[in-house]
């Protein structure tokens, strides 16, 4: 006998709200209380963003770090520092936020696409490998959701053909790979702490540069500042290439100090949610669950399952509207489409009137490029998952996940109520 779902009338699995708490509190504000009473607001001669820096270097076990004004920044200042330059190819991941897009775009390179895992969502060794040309400069390896990539074929492929890898890291805090954490692979990582992920200073970002050369890293530092050459021991303003200015200030540093003590326990809790989710959902009918490889830690920067339809009676719409009146909040996929789907990539026009820097290699995107990431968005259903849900929320997120699975299992359709 199937059970009543919502929508039709039946009791909702969850009735009560989801957990909530107070993301900024004491520590935030005495770290910017600290900050104003320094009487400026500039890196350079503030602290906050050097201890920002110097704690992330030793959270990350890693020597040097840049601090930028946001993700994307972080991101274009790895472009600069690997030397991406016009007419460079770089290949990338077709499911992701713009921010991954737009330094290759600003150093006039062309971005180009590796398809996905149907299941972990991370980028193909494979297909990067099939991608690679003579233009081909850099690998930017997106890790979705708090899931790794494949780091080892990456690196691999990377050494192989000598391309710069930037690990683009805005949703993969503490997550691990075989034991290492993401964001140490490649020549540089990539992180965000705008308001929506792991951890939040407003806006903000970072950089790890990996190869632990102090000549690496006071080029990514200047990039991130016009290319002055501000350190300790002098300030050089002599310039010889282009730059834009990234710079963090101290009020962003000093949320962050606060910030960074909370991340263990945010990823850990992330963790143990996702994982309990998959546990409740696998083998479910018509469910395909997020996959995590044993040899990864994933923090589930959100959750991700894909519905397998041929096994359902009914459309990802309706999947989804009967589990919302469940009283599970969810959303169809991550993005609305894969990015070469974008009319920036359709029209070929990074810049007003023009096709630049499309027309140096005639690139064009069409549909089928990436067939599996198509799919994935096509069946995809994103899930919350925050720190401060309670283990009765997943819990009955799960139940509800069941409950609407059954319901329209194919075999069960047609089950007297």
């Amino acid at each position: 006998m199937k059970e009543i779902l919502a929508i039709e009338g039946g009791q909702p699995v969850k009735t009560t709200p989801f957990g909530s708490g107070q993301r900024f509190g004491l520590e935030e504000a005495m770290q910017v209380l600290e900050a104003l009473q320094q009487n400026t607001l500039f890196y350079h001669f503030g602290n906050k963003v050097k201890t920002f820096l110097n704690d992330f270097n030793e959270l990350y076990g890693v020597s040097y770090s840049v601090a930028a004004s946001s993700g994307t920044a972080a991101l274009h200042i790895a472009m600069g520092a690997a030397g991406v330059t016009v007419g460079d190819e770089v290949i990338t991941s077709p499911i992701t936020d713009q921010g991954t897009l737009i330094g290759i775009l600003y150093q006039n390179a062309i971005p180009v696409f590796a398809d996905l895992d149907p299941h972990t969502y991370g980028m193909d060794p494979a297909s990067i490998e099939a991608r690679i040309t003579e233009r081909t400069k850099a690998i930017v390896v997106v890790h979705l959701a708090g899931n790794a990539s494949d780091m080892d074929a990456i690196m691999d492929i990377a050494r192989r053909h000598k391309l710069k890898v930037i690990e683009d890291c805005a949703q993969s805090y503490l997550t691990r790979y075989k034991g290492r954490l993401v964001g140490t692979f490649g020549d540089y990582g990539c992180f965000s702490t705008n308001d929506f992920k792991h951890i939040s200073t407003g806006d903000g970002g970072i950089v790890t540069v990996n190869s632990g050369d102090e000549q690496d890293y006071r080029t990514t530092h200047a990039f991130a500042d016009k290319n002055f050459q501000r350190f300790e021991d002098a300030v050089r303003k002599e310039l010889h290439y282009l730059a834009p200015n990234y710079r963090m200030t101290e009020l962003q540093g000093a949320v962050g100090i606060a910030q960074l003590k909370k991340l263990p326990w945010i990823c850990s809790v992330r963790q143990r949610y996702g994982d309990q989710l998959t546990t409740e959902l696998r083998g479910l009918p018509g469910i395909a669950v997020h996959e995590v490889k044993p040899e990864i830690e994933c923090t589930y920067w959100f959750y991700m399952l894909r519905l397998r339809l041929e096994e359902l009676t009914c459309t990802r719409e309706a999947f989804c509207a009967a589990l919302a009146a469940e009283g599970v909040p969810n959303m169809m996929g991550y993005i609305p489409a894969v990015m070469y789907k974008q009319p920036m990539f359709q029209k070929r026009q990074a810049y007003l009137g023009s096709h630049f820097p499309f027309e140096l290699t005639g690139a064009t995107y069409e549909e089928g490029l990436c067939p599996v990431a198509e799919d994935i968005l096509a069946t995809a259903v994103r899930l919350p998952i925050h720190e401060f849900y309670t283990p009765q929320d997943m819990a009955e997120t799960a139940a509800a996940i069941r409950k609407v699975a059954t319901y329209y299992a194919k075999g069960q359709a047609d089950a007297e109520p």
